[in-house]
């Protein structure tokens, strides 16, 4: 599984510590690359959802650099990520919500 995230984020913290039982390779957005792959797959699935409009990243951002390619945004500020963005076999989930928390936590410990 890996887990892309920030360490300051609170959702992610959230989720960091509701799967510590399980084998997670956690991936802060900042330090790490996320590839090139999963930001497709991720923005073929979630769409716009993928990007973060209430994050001062997006909000320092002009109105062209905004209606560029999400996918050059993305790679250009990772930030701009919503969080965190989980692959697990295949799939994926994004964000923290009741819905996902309930998935991950039904999973057995790794």
């Amino acid at each position: 599984m890996q887990f892309y995230g920030l360490k300051a984020c609170d959702s992610c913290r959230k989720a960091r510590k509701a799967l510590q039982n399980q084998q997670v390779e956690y991936i802060d957005v900042r330090e790490g690359h996320v590839p090139d792959a999963v930001l497709q797959a991720a923005l073929e699935k979630f769409g716009d959802a993928l990007l973060n409009r209430a994050s001062t990243t997006w909000r320092g951002l002009d109105e062209v650099t905004r209606a560029g390619d999400p996918l050059a945004l993305l790679k250009a500020h990772p930030t701009l990520m919503k969080r965190p963005l989980i692959v697990r076999d295949g799939g994926m989930t994004l964000g923290w919500k009741p819905d996902v928390a309930a998935y991950y936590a039904a999973l057995p410990e790794a």
